[in-house]
């Protein structure tokens, strides 16, 4: 079973990460949502509370088969700012390790260097963030094991993007068709 982990901190966009989840799961992989404070519930930018799976420091993300960064503010910048979580990024990278992100969390992978010479997309504004790539206006954009996505609008075409990396092109038109989308 494909196992994705997708981080959640407070501030976090709640249709990005959800969707992300609802999608996965539907699709039949294994999602985790990990919280990075150091507290199972955690608080969305919207002020819609979440319950995550598991604390940051209580896994283990040898099985990763993705790792997720929904964005949101101030969500995406406790993101970047958790130590544990960019070095996790930078071992996965390293690995090519499926690296995800949408909306303002592609900056973080920027300000990491994981970006460079890849196609990125990102939200309006952060493009600056993402260093070395080639941005593209694309609601998703996927360059060897990173995909990156521009906002809540593109949450199920990254969603579905998810599932057609882990599971193929065939069982993400299903989900798509199942959803009533496109």
């Amino acid at each position: 079973m494909s196992k994705v982990y997708i981080f959640l901190a407070d501030g976090f966009e709640e249709i990005e990460g959800l969707t992300v989840v609802d999608l996965l799961r539907r699709a039949g992989a294994d999602v985790v949502m990990v919280s990075v404070n150091g507290k199972r519930e955690v608080c969305g930018s919207h002020k819609i509370r979440v319950g995550a799976d598991a604390l940051f420091e209580d896994v283990d993300y040898r099985d990763a088969d993705l790792l997720v960064l929904p964005g949101g503010m101030p969500g995406t910048k406790h993101l970047g700012a958790h130590k544990g979580l960019t070095s996790l990024l930078q071992q996965a990278d390293a690995a090519g390790t499926g690296i995800c992100a949408i909306c303002a969390a592609p900056s973080v992978l920027g300000d990491l260097g994981l970006l460079k010479g890849r196609k990125a997309a990102c939200y309006p504004g952060f493009e600056e963030r993402l260093t070395g790539a080639f941005v593209t206006m694309d609601s998703v954009a996927t360059d060897g094991h990173i995909t990156t996505s521009r906002g809540m609008g593109t949450a199920i075409d990254f969603g579905l993007e998810l599932v057609r990396r882990l599971f193929g092109q065939e069982k993400a038109d299903e989900l798509a068709k199942s959803i009533i989308y496109g």
